[in-house]
């Protein structure tokens, strides 16, 4: 009976180690997604009143959370139901990730910026705040679903050849260290400026070491949100091309001289670009027809 009851404990260990071998090995795989979605999260979650500004983290955090609860359990049973639709789901997903890429890129260089105009501040009433507030936290969780279904998809990818059992605990922690480290860091990203300010007024001094941090933690914050974001678009371009490049045989063997992430840069970024082509062709034609019937 002991012998049976060490073997067992044995058994667990082994598992155990696989589970976080195969944890490891899909982290990697997502951090890219993972990237992109603290860069969206940071900023979504930024902008409010700084006595709001946890409470609202907390609200989009717990719709992560029933986000990952809903796309799980339907992962699963695809993945051992239907094995080939992971695979269709992973392509249109890169398709959806290369034309974000490529749309901000679009956007930046070629979207002209509206010149910003100085207007009072607008006076809102409570019940009026909390309703923007309840619209910009919607927005966010419905972001972080679409984000959500690719970093599941992309770790449930890496283990597709694994147990039912090692897929689950896999995948579950992949998608539970997607929403509490992405959440507790950006947290602290939109904190900084409050912690900045609090340091500054730590005592009366005129440019003593707490006043420099302060002032550096509080410049730093639109620049690291920015850092974030541009950081994020690449990482889009990267997963998305990495997406192809591992599902698609001619794209695998593609450039063979350059280095891997370089060639998936480029797929993502032509694959990307085409995709905006399309929908901003078809966007343009949709219009046309509804002109002409009016």
């Amino acid at each position: 009976m002991a012998s049976g009851f060490f073997a067992l404990l044995d058994d667990i260990s082994m598992l155990m180690d696989d589970v976080a071998t195969l944890s490891k090995v899909a982290g990697k795989k997502t951090a890219g997604i993972l990237g992109d979605d603290l860069a969206v999260n940071a900023e979504k979650a930024s902008g409010f009143m700084a006595s709001r500004e946890i409470p609202v983290l907390w609200a989009i955090t717990k719709g992560s959370l029933l986000n990952k609860l809903i796309i799980l359990p339907l992962a699963f049973l695809l993945s051992a139901f239907v094995p080939e639709a992971i695979h269709i789901i992973l392509l249109f997903g890169g398709l959806y990730l290369a034309y974000e890429g490529a749309e901000k890129i679009y956007a930046y260089f070629f979207h002209a910026k509206p010149k910003v105009k100085i207007e009072k501040a607008e006076k809102l009433t409570k019940e009026e705040a909390l309703s923007r507030e309840k619209e910009k936290v919607k927005s966010a969780i419905v972001t972080d679903f679409i984000l959500s279904v690719e970093i599941i998809i992309i770790a449930l990818g890496t283990v597709e050849n694994e147990t039912l059992l090692n897929q689950i605990m896999v995948v579950s922690i992949i998608a539970l260290v997607a929403t509490v480290g992405v959440y507790g860091i950006v947290a602290l990203i939109v904190r900084m400026d409050e912690f900045g300010v609090k340091l500054i007024n730590l005592n009366e001094e005129d440019n003593s070491f707490s006043d420099k941090v302060g002032k550096f933690l509080v410049q730093a914050l639109p620049k690291v949100i920015k850092s974030l974001t541009v950081i994020g678009t690449i990482a889009l371009l990267l997963v998305s091309g990495g997406i192809f490049a591992h599902n698609i045989d001619f794209l695998h063997h593609l450039l063979p001289s350059i280095p891997s992430f370089v060639t998936e840069f480029l797929i993502g970024l032509v694959v990307g670009i085409v995709v905006l082509a399309v929908v901003e062709l078809g966007g343009f034609v949709v219009k046309k027809i509804k002109g002409s019937k009016s």
